[in-house]
């Protein structure tokens, strides 16, 4: 148990130690299948998926190479711990696992498998763990042989659950607020009446031989990025070496100063560069991947990659290069610990790798590591015998280390003692009242609204947005594309500080920040602790007011820009959406509402000038029509006049007049685009209504989409993926004006693509019955309440809660909004939603785009 904070939710979580990699001959998938079936029910608690939803609480599964693990987070209360608590009691011993569920879940799991055959990247790090383990099934991925999965034998598939799930191969993390000495009752009292098992597991004795040659994967498939990697066999992540492999893979990787990026990004052979140094129970590997634009070489990329790599041994790692990605690793330990989801999560996988302790243990190895751990490291694995490279090679018509000994964990971990404990923040109730009453409101010298929001948190932790609104309709034509690149060159350099400067500033005041926008606004988000607050700010303010936009990275966010965008030329879910925002757009091309066709907006980034990137941030930036939003362990006495010394004076130079989006009718029509060779289809659909969020019917609305798409017990979830297991992801969604009556409602689904035509009927069926015969008291009375908990949960979530004080303040609210929204949402009736539901929702009347390899047949 972890009681990290005191704030109102309870993450729960359960990890079995077994994966993919205790499958057996003919059952690979089985322990990723089995991950679907417990949600499926018990006799005592039903469907687990639905009793969750009903419940409003957010909820996963998860299956990896050493573990399987369930996590459900919820409003913190003893019913809902003690409720989640006797329910993974439950479904550890008595899930049903049964035929029947299996198959219905059947094509869910085969839908999954092809939405990631969709992706390049992932197929090709499937093919290379395939070429670089003969024996281990660290080589086969968790999701499985398709006809294993297709041809799992019922029994084995109940004998594998009645064998790995129990009491003594399970791992339960409680975190959150709640009494330890309550919870440990509650434990006792589900979990304790699970009989010990009489049943050993079976050792695992598989060891893979050292790799005696270099191994080469080619992939031939459609797409449009070509990628070029390299993996390495490596250790352990209990290993002693494995922190100065996850070193050595940072040092190489990390924009703009990583090896492998001055070597392929700098010099045009690539767009981009990534590392992954897999953390295992057994040795694992390390993988480097680069992105190679259309037309560029995939040999010189490939060979500059791997020269770079195995050339450590010519170019030693130095001391600076441990020491700047030593400090950004220290402080996501200190992140991770400060959040208690992500805590429970790193406990979870550390258990997986042979004790929960080896995260500190790793967080002080990581505070040791030394230039010449790292480059024994490398010396050691970046060796050609120990190679296995990669290609995906686009194809528009494609035809068909050293030996590591057993560690003894419990010897290395058995004397640990871990640092003090982490201070805890205050016990604050996040209730519309309590914020509207804690927050501090008032404007700058420029016009700039602030809003405060003093708290004591757990690691003193401090979460910022800011939002820059710019221009209007007229003055803003013609300016998407500069707008677009002007927000993402902010943090490539300033008058004071280059690139790799700000980069490194940031990990040493302990902070995030992401800028990004368009050519309407501008919007940054950061993290830091309340001793680096001031400091953080001050970079933020001189990122945003003294950007000097340098040629050399403007070049280079060009080329990144252009290949992220060819790259998803082909994607049906890209294709889908931007066919849907294009099918009777009103607006001319130069306006800021007009959605543009792939070879258009590749278009418009080759052609854009600096310049004009210069010229339009000059003009349009400033504070005078901006927002920004403090929460978190800060003193707002000492903050409010460094708000004032840092942004008071920054005057817009051109005036604001928000772009108006009108709604636009259009005409219901279906929109097939065929898309080759991609084992996955999207539909993505959408339907205007003449609604804002003050209208009257909003709440009403807002109930009935939840109720009919909006959560894991609608009704389009129920039929498509749990009665017919035809998607594995199928939703809802309503996108609310706060302006003009202008919402959106959105449906989208993935699916296979020869189960178009059942797809299109089971969703035509489900509205039509959702609309004719309306949704019973039982069902409105379980979203109401469901909806309620989800949004008293977000507000448990400091960045949310900065994000949405942002909103307010330019829409001048405050929390008072949220308040009658909850109490208009508590006093709805049946009735009241079914005729929301009736005057709004038609079927006939949305414009739905399916994009997917229709030519294949059943």
């Amino acid at each position: 148990m972890c009681r990290p904070p005191r704030r109102p939710r309870c993450p729960v979580s359960v990890t079995y130690l077994v994966g993919s990699h205790h499958e057996n001959y003919g059952e690979t998938g089985m322990a990723h299948l089995l991950e679907h079936l417990m949600f499926k029910g018990t006799p005592a608690h039903g469907n687990i998926m639905t009793e969750l939803g009903r419940r409003g609480m957010d909820f996963n599964g998860s299956t990896g190479f050493d573990r399987t693990n369930y996590h459900e987070i919820f409003s913190a209360s003893p019913a809902n711990l003690d409720w989640a608590l006797a329910m993974e009691a439950d479904r550890m011993v008595n899930s049903f696992i049964s035929r029947k569920d299996l198959d219905s879940e059947m094509t869910v799991v085969r839908n999954e498998m092809e939405s990631g055959e969709n992706n390049p990247h992932s197929i090709l790090v499937q093919r290379m763990l395939s070429a670089a383990f003969n024996w281990h099934n660290y080589g086969k991925e968790p999701i499985g042989a398709r006809t294993d999965v297709e041809r799992v034998n019922i029994a084995r598939l109940q004998a594998f659950y009645r064998a790995y799930y129990q009491p003594d191969n399970a791992v339960l993390i409680v975190a959150g607020a709640f009494d330890p000495d309550e919870a440990l009752r509650v434990i006792a009292k589900h979990f304790g009446p699970i009989p010990r098992p009489a049943r050993k597991l079976p050792p695992l004795y598989t060891d893979e031989p050292v790799q005696d040659g270099e191994r080469q994967v080619v992939l031939r498939r459609v797409g449009d990025t070509q990628l070029v990697g390299a993996l390495y066999h490596t250790m352990p992540q209990a290993s002693p070496d494995y922190v100065a492999m996850d070193a050595l893979t940072e040092i190489m990787t990390r924009a703009p100063s990583g090896r492998l990026y001055q070597a392929l990004v700098d010099t045009n052979l690539s767009t981009a560069v990534e590392g992954e140094n897999w953390g295992m129970h057994d040795p694992g590997v390390a993988m480097f991947f680069a992105q190679v634009p259309a037309g560029g070489s995939r040999d010189k990329a490939r060979d500059a990659m791997v020269a770079t790599l195995e050339g450590v041994k010519a170019q030693p790692i130095t001391a600076v290069e441990v020491e700047r990605v030593r400090t950004r690793a220290l402080n996501d330990f200190e992140r991770i610990i400060a959040s208690p989801q992500a805590f429970a999560a790193s406990i979870s996988e550390a258990m997986a790798s042979g004790d929960w302790r080896l995260f500190f243990l790793e967080r002080d190895r990581w505070r040791k590591v030394s230039a010449a751990d790292v480059q024994r490291v490398a010396v050691a694995y970046l060796k050609p015998a120990n190679r296995t490279v990669g290609e995906f090679i686009p194809d528009a018509q494609p035809e068909r280390s050293p030996v590591q000994a057993k560690l003894d964990v419990a010897a290395l971990v058995k004397d640990y003692k871990g640092d003090a404990p982490v201070a805890a923040g205050e016990s604050f109730d996040p209730t519309p009242a309590n914020l509207d009453l804690r927050a501090q409101r008032f404007a700058l010298a420029d016009g700039m609204k602030v809003v405060l929001l003093p708290k004591k948190t757990r690691g003193g932790t401090v979460q910022f947005a800011l939002k820059l609104h710019q221009g209007d309709e007229r003055s803003l034509a013609g300016r998407d594309t500069d707008g677009d690149l002007a927000a993402s060159m902010l943090m490539r350099g300033t008058a004071k500080h280059s690139r790799q400067e700000i980069e490194d500033a940031l990990d040493a005041y302990r902070a995030r920040l992401s800028i990004n926008g368009d050519a309407t606004v501008t919007q940054a988000r950061g993290q830091t602790v309340r001793e680096r607050l001031p400091d953080t700010l001050r970079l933020v303010a001189e990122i945003l007011r003294e950007p000097v936009f340098p040629a050399s990275e403007f070049d280079k966010l060009k080329r990144e820009r252009s290949t992220d965008i060819e790259g998803k030329r082909s994607d049906p879910e890209d294709i889908a959406e931007r066919t849907l925002g294009r099918y009777e757009n009103p607006y001319a091309k130069d306006d800021v509402r007009y959605v543009p066709t792939v070879d258009e907006e590749v278009s418009n980034i080759e052609s854009a000038k600096l310049d004009a990137v210069k010229e339009f941030y000059a003009r349009f930036a400033g504070g005078t029509h901006a927002e920004l939003a403090v929460v978190g362990d800060f003193d707002a006495a000492s903050v409010k006049p460094l708000l004032e010394e840092l942004f008071g004076s920054w005057q817009s130079r051109e005036p604001y007049a928000r772009v108006p989006k009108p709604l636009v009718s259009k005409r219901a029509i279906e929109i097939r685009q065929v898309t080759p060779d991609k084992a996955n289809a999207v539909l993505a659909g959408a339907l205007a209504l003449p609604v804002n969020d003050t209208s009257a019917d909003f709440p009403a609305l807002y109930v009935a989409n939840f109720i009919l798409g909006g959560s894991s017990t609608s009704r389009l979830w129920e039929r498509i993926r749990q009665k017919e297991g035809l998607s594995y992801s199928v939703y809802s969604a309503l996108e609310p004006s706060s302006f003009e009556p202008n919402t959106t409602l959105t449906v989208e689904a993935i699916f296979a693509p020869e189960n178009l035509a059942r797809l299109r009927s089971a969703l035509n069926e489900e509205m039509a019955r959702a609309v004719r015969d309306g949704f019973i008291q039982a069902e409105v009375a379980d979203a109401k309440r469901a909806l309620l908990q989800e949004r008293a949960l977000a507000r448990t979530q400091d960045a949310r809660l900065a994000a949405e004080l942002a909103r307010q303040a330019h829409l001048g609210r405050t929390f008072a909004y949220s308040a009658k929204l909850d109490a208009e949402i508590a006093a709805l009736t049946a009735e009241a939603v079914n005729a929301a539901l009736r005057k709004y929702v038609k079927r006939d009347a949305f414009v739905d785009v399916y994009a997917g390899d229709f030519a294949k047949k059943p």
